[in-house]
């Protein structure tokens, strides 16, 4: 499942094992309900117990892998209404990101954001699916940067963590075939600096695919 890696002998074995599982969790690389072990974890990354157990803990407090009563560490598998929930902190999040980065939108940043929505083209034609899902989320960060609101942002990278399992089955539901037509909405609104027209285009682009499998 995980890519084996040498053993890292530092005291921050623990922070890489952690770095590594969250951005596999984030871009949907492990489906929704699948089990961990510490064992497994340990093995993949060739780490002992230890750093793997702090990791699973950090995930586990952050809300991308849940423990059951038993012990069992699993991806999590989202409710309707979890779902809609984590839609709607999306949508009232990376609108107020968007609307605080407009007035440091530069031409550099647009032209550069156009660069990675053409690799999320890319990746929609190959229907690769972690692909797109890292590709839409660096489209996104790479303008909530500008906002310089590092708490704001973190708290969006949460409930990207929390989703990561979850939008690869919405890829997979929506079969996509066309890169998302809001983010040419967002582009023009950022090169007309259209507030109100980039906060509705955000909102309908991290809102619409996660309500549609929250039905």
């Amino acid at each position: 499942m995980l890519m084996n890696t040498r053993p890292d002998p530092t005291p921050a074995a623990h922070d890489r094992v952690y770095r590594r599982l969250r951005t596999l969790i984030m871009h949907g690389e492990i489906a929704p309900g699948h089990a961990l072990t510490l064992r497994g974890i340990g093995q993949d990354f060739g780490v002992s117990m230890t750093p793997a157990r702090e990791a699973v803990r950090r995930l586990v407090a952050e809300g991308a892998l849940t423990l059951s009563s038993s012990g069992r560490v699993s991806t999590p598998e989202l409710s309707p209404d979890r779902i809609e929930e984590l839609a709607a902190l999306r949508s009232l999040i990376e609108v107020e990101l968007a609307s605080r980065a407009l007035p440091r939108a530069h031409m550099a940043l647009i032209e550069r954001m156009a660069i990675i929505n053409a690799s999320v083209s890319e990746m929609v034609v190959k229907q690769d699916a972690v692909g797109y899902i890292r590709t839409n989320l660096e489209f996104h960060r790479a303008l909530y940067l500008r906002a310089q609101a590092p708490a704001m942002l973190a708290m969006a990278e949460t409930v990207w963590l929390q989703l990561g399992p979850t939008m690869r089955a919405l890829y997979g539901r929506l079969r996509q075939k066309e890169p998302p037509h809001n983010h040419r909405l967002i582009l023009a609104a950022l090169k007309a600096g259209d507030e109100p027209g980039l906060r509705l285009a955000v909102r309908s682009d991290v809102t619409q695919g996660l309500r549609m499998l929250a039905r």
